[in-house]
């Protein structure tokens, strides 16, 4: 698996989530406003409203500010004239670095962007460089502690669950986008409770990384994650098994 899926898993169980809790509502927020804008109010109608939703009620987004972003959304509240931008570059070690965007000023967002790149030993590139690196995969983390591999694939094989990917004290279950709130209801149903879910770009391949070039990334990703315009940022590194100890701390 990618170090990136690892580093996320390892921030939502040592609750960096919910240090940065109002950052991601604002991001999940924002995702509905989109998804209302492009597709219409109607979640049955909007396939990418109901991701969005499901998304939101992951991170326990309170149901009048997800009524409210569709209705920004489709215009009955006054809202900022939000776009859809994706910026492709490089970090530390040559790694992948694919970062989306939501903003009312693109020109403001991707000179940030640059910058933070720059500053943090990576750099922008060209459209499509990197992209092709990644594909996009509904993703849910549970506490291996908890639950059985087995437990995992009754609940949801039949609902369009893909794979289980054992990753030291979690399990990984990837699936279709397209069976992502399928998968999502059929573990709700079965009582069993993930740590994150999410529609995401997963790399199909990684980097290797070494301990000091691993920290230098992970650094770049979070000051990019932390940017108000930035929705997620994917990267394809690996870390060694002793810096990912060393962070589970």
């Amino acid at each position: 698996m990618a170090g990136h899926s690892k580093w996320h898993n390892i921030q939502v169980r040592k609750g960096s989530q919910d240090a940065k809790r109002g950052k991601i509502f604002t991001k999940v927020s924002k995702e509905i406003i989109l998804a209302a804008k492009v597709g219409g109010g109607d979640p049955a109608a909007n396939s990418r409203l109901r991701t969005a939703i499901s998304s939101a009620k992951a991170v326990n987004l309170p149901k009048d500010k997800i009524e409210t972003a569709i209705k920004k959304g489709t215009g009955e509240l006054v809202g900022e004239d939000l776009v859809e931008v994706a910026y492709e570059g490089y970090g530390p070690g040559g790694a992948a670095v694919l970062v989306e965007a939501v903003t009312d000023n693109r020109n403001r967002t991707v000179a940030d962007v640059r910058h933070i790149l720059s500053k943090g030993g990576g750099s922008m590139g060209e459209a499509g460089c990197v992209a092709w690196m990644f594909e996009k995969k509904g993703v849910f983390f549970f506490d291996r502690a908890k639950y059985k591999e087995d437990e995992l694939l009754e609940a949801a094989l039949d609902a369009g669950l893909e794979d289980v990917l054992d990753e030291d004290d979690v399990w990984e279950v990837r699936t279709n986008p397209d069976d992502f709130e399928a998968v999502q209801q059929a573990f709700d149903e079965a009582g069993i409770e993930y740590l994150s879910a999410e529609v995401s770009n997963v790399a199909q391949s990684t980097v290797a990384m070494d301990s000091d070039k691993g920290k230098k990334l992970l650094n770049l990703i979070e000051k990019l994650e932390d940017h108000d315009d930035v929705q997620k940022v994917h990267s394809n590194f690996d870390l060694p098994d002793e810096l990912m100890r060393e962070l589970s701390g």
